[in-house]
């Protein structure tokens, strides 16, 4: 008992978030789980999801927990915007894109702002980032981003969209080719054109 024990605390360690699954794929026991929780050797973060009691909580923690429960969403819009530090503001849910046909995401919390996207608009334009060292999530490049702040930006505000535009031009961390290569993928090219002239006048 005692070495599986161990054996979770060193999966736990290298993993960041442990999945109750994971155990599973290891062939542990998840008994040992709720005895590692009751014991305070292991903190239960939300149904299925676990990690060490000395684990470092950072703004970008809540996101690797949605990453890991749900592996094939990518964050989008705000979130990701968050995420490339292209806002200020931290927005109070989390936004995820997924294909139009999958099921919605749930999570107690945090509070999950689910998108739907086809085809290549889900597709393009995705890029892996590590979070808290360990996780890996799916996220939106900084270029495809912007483009759908702009397609979105009913939902999110227009100038939200414009904001993240100059900022992101001002610090040369985007490729007008890219930008214009997504927006035909998210035929917005008519809305988008007249800012990317304003950038280039």
């Amino acid at each position: 008992m005692n070495s599986t024990k161990q054996t979770i605390l060193d999966l736990a360690r290298q993993k960041g978030i442990l999945r109750a699954r994971d155990l599973g794929e290891q062939k542990l026991s998840r008994v040992v789980l709720s005895r590692l929780v009751n014991d305070g050797m292991l903190l239960k973060l939300s149904r299925g999801l676990y990690c060490l009691p000395e684990r470092v909580v950072t703004e970008q923690s809540t996101l690797a927990e949605v990453a890991i429960k749900y592996p094939n969403s990518v964050f989008c819009l705000l979130t990701a915007l968050q995420i490339h530090e292209l806002t200020t503001q931290i927005p109070h849910q989390v936004w995820l894109a997924i294909d139009i046909k999958a099921r919605v995401p749930q999570m107690d919390y945090p509070p999950l702002k689910v998108m739907r996207f086809s085809g290549e608009a889900l597709m393009s334009g995705v890029e892996d980032k590590v979070l808290d060292g360990v996780v890996h999530i799916s996220t939106t490049c900084i270029e495809k981003t912007i483009v759908d702040c702009f397609k979105f930006r009913n939902k999110i505000g227009l100038d939200v969209a414009i904001e993240a535009l100059h900022e992101a031009w001002r610090d040369k961390r985007i490729s007008m080719d890219r930008i214009w290569e997504f927006a035909k993928i998210c035929r917005v090219t008519n809305v988008i054109r007249p800012y990317l002239e304003s950038l280039n006048g």
